[in-house]
């Protein structure tokens, strides 16, 4: 289905807890509020509002948290998602902590993708970072997925280490992704390195580093054509993988973004940077049967999709809508 502006919206983010076992600074630190596991979608309610959200042109399903892998039997939804006539790929973002252990279900499961958020390789600027330590551990969950040949994507959103990061291009044939920091929630209070910055540093290293993709995204004096995600990549010879940077400041994707965002509350979410949405949970909840909660559940949808803003208002934070935290709305 097509927003207002043309875009084909074919992309359905999907929160599925806002628990997680990290506390990260910019996203969860302690003492925040939880919703009760009653507040939050069953994985019926997700996999209901996923098949008319097939019906609509939704293709690409990505499973988020919170830490998804924290909620009991997340491989079991990630099946039920596969088998929904019309989506042809489901990922889940991570933070890899969980993932070795659970990596044979989700295979099985048929798990498309995974993307693995890491800041640092460093154990000890891991622990300042999340509170905790666990970086080796997530290092050789990373390995892991790598060598089940399942398509592996590491994320960063602080760059202070990226060298270390890239290392890890060099290394696996995996995509190390930069995404400036965006001023939601506790990231409001951060102060994150311009993309544009990085890829300079970047190119003193790697010389060679040529612009792979084909998104239609200008970052600095690069010009992309064809919409295909929010990431501008690059190779080198020096690497197997790619670099990645996601710059919704330096370089807004707008024009080509094709997503939309369930909450684990059920709030249907068209852009991150305003509170305006959807509550698709009188449809789920409100006592309807089944074909007249398909039916709302469908106009909750069409209505999210065709009043997609134009774009997000991030280098006006004053503008900025949304109040919640990222751990709330979905990562």
């Amino acid at each position: 289905m097509r927003d207002q502006h043309g875009r084909e919206i074919d992309y359905l983010r999907i929160s599925i807890t806002d628990r997680c076992n990290l506390r990260c600074r910019y996203c969860m630190p302690e003492g925040v509020d939880l919703v009760s596991h009653a507040g939050i979608l069953s994985y019926e309610e997700i996999a209901r509002v996923a098949r008319v959200a097939a019906r609509l042109g939704i293709r690409k399903v990505r499973v988020t948290g919170g830490e998804p892998l924290v909620r009991k039997n997340a491989s079991a939804l990630i099946a039920r998602l596969k088998a929904i006539p019309g989506i042809e790929k489901v990922a889940l973002t991570t933070n890899g902590l969980l993932l070795a252990e659970q990596l044979p279900d989700l295979l099985q499961a048929g798990l498309d993708q995974v993307n693995i958020s890491l800041d640092t390789t460093d154990e000890e600027e891991y622990r300042r970072i999340t509170g905790f330590p666990g970086a080796q551990q997530v290092l050789s969950a990373l390995r892991r997925s790598v060598a089940a040949d399942l398509v592996t994507k590491v994320n960063s959103v602080y760059a202070d280490d990226w060298e270390n990061l890239v290392r890890l291009a060099e290394e696996m044939p995996v995509d190390v992704r930069f995404i400036e920091m965006m001023p939601i929630g506790y990231g409001a209070r951060e102060s994150g390195r311009s993309n544009l910055e990085l890829l300079a540093a970047m190119r003193e290293k790697y010389p060679d580093l040529t612009r792979t993709d084909s998104v239609c995204i200008e970052l600095g004096d690069d010009r992309q054509t064809v919409a295909d995600g929010p990431a501008v990549c690059y190779r080198s010879s020096s690497l197997r993988g790619r670099i990645g940077l996601i710059s919704p400041l330096s370089a807004a994707f707008c024009k080509q973004c094709n997503r939309i965002r369930l909450t684990n509350r059920g709030f249907l979410k068209s852009c991150l940077c305003y509170d305006q949405g959807e509550d698709l949970m009188p449809a789920l909840r409100g006592g309807l049967n089944e074909e007249a909660a398909d039916e709302e559940l469908e106009r909750r949808l069409r209505k999210a999709i065709l009043e997609k803003p134009m774009a997000h208002c991030f280098r006006d934070p004053e503008s900025v809508s949304e109040e919640q935290e990222m751990f709330r709305i979905g990562g």
